[in-house]
């Protein structure tokens, strides 16, 4: 059975298009529907978007119980000692409301453009798992850090402030080797539904489960995020498309029988703050009541 009887969480996507005042409201309106989580993506190179890492500084303050999660860190563009120190800086600022989603990478020749590494894909991967060690590591605050790594080093490095509380790290994982790295090192994992489908999420979760049992960790202490785009109330929109009574159907039966239990909704109709009220209102209690009752 996939399902690990996790408290199902949900949250609201919101992009980093370079409009300031229409990312305010949206980050109010996903806090007021309710919801838990506010995912952004990180693109550097995307002339239309604001830096994920500045646009998320100026959201905290705005908000006072959600918490925002990086949906997926360009590793590549940030290195990870950086990416560390940041994270652990707004977590302290935001009261401990910073998770970190990070990916091996992708769109190699835009972060080339702007001077990234030049890394083919297992040494991606060698990336990140070095990068996950080495930010833990920064973030148990020892007197000193050292870290010898193939692609990042720490010599003598006194780290700090250390962050407001434990920041999970979530992994955009597709392949065997992330898949196997999700299950023994990381807090979550977070793929869409647009290129996962159901049944291919069950039967990766299965080998995230093997690998956590083979690391010795509960399965279940790994959260299992889901981005879901679509539309409630519209037929015709990409994605999931329906009224609410589908969208309830559907994320029960992704709870129940794919195994996921967090869920960033990604609207795709132009009317987003309509729809995270609505996705609030009608369909989290919902699909909370169904899991309970159907487990």
């Amino acid at each position: 059975m996939p399902d690990h009887g996790r408290r199902v969480e949900f949250g609201g996507n919101l992009d980093p298009v370079a409009d300031f005042e229409r990312a305010a409201t949206a980050a109010r309106a996903i806090e007021s529907a309710g919801l838990e989580f506010i995912g952004i993506q990180d693109h550097p190179y995307q002339r239309r978007f604001f830096d994920t890492w500045t646009l998320m500084s100026a959201l905290v303050p705005l908000t006072t119980q959600v918490h925002f999660v990086t949906d997926v860190a360009n590793l590549q563009l940030r290195p990870a000692p950086m990416l560390a120190k940041a994270a652990a800086s707004l977590d302290v600022i935001s009261g401990g409301r910073i998770e970190l989603g990070l990916g091996a990478g992708g769109f190699p020749e835009a972060v080339q453009a702007m001077g990234g590494p030049v890394r083919n894909s297992a040494e991606r991967v060698d990336a990140l798992e070095e990068a996950i060690q080495l930010m833990r590591l920064m973030w148990s605050v020892p007197k000193s850090v050292n870290f010898d790594g193939e692609h990042y080093s720490l010599k003598g490095h006194k780290p700090g402030p250390p962050p407001a509380h434990r920041i999970e790290i979530w992994l955009g994982a597709l392949g065997p080797r992330m898949l196997r790295l999700t299950g023994s090192v990381a807090d979550g994992w977070i793929p869409s539904h647009s290129y996962v489908g159901p049944d291919k999420a069950a039967a990766l979760n299965s080998r995230i489960d093997e690998a956590a049992e083979a690391a010795g960790r509960d399965p279940g202490a790994i959260r299992r995020a889901y981005n879901v785009m679509g539309c409630i109330g519209k037929n015709d929109a990409p994605g999931i498309a329906g009224p609410p009574a589908l969208w309830i159907e559907t994320l029960t039966s992704f709870v129940l029988d794919a195994g996921m239990d967090t869920f960033l909704f990604w609207p795709t109709s132009a009317d987003v703050l309509d729809q995270f009220e609505l996705f609030g209102r009608e369909v989290v209690p919902a699909v909370r009541e169904a899991v309970a009752r159907d487990r």
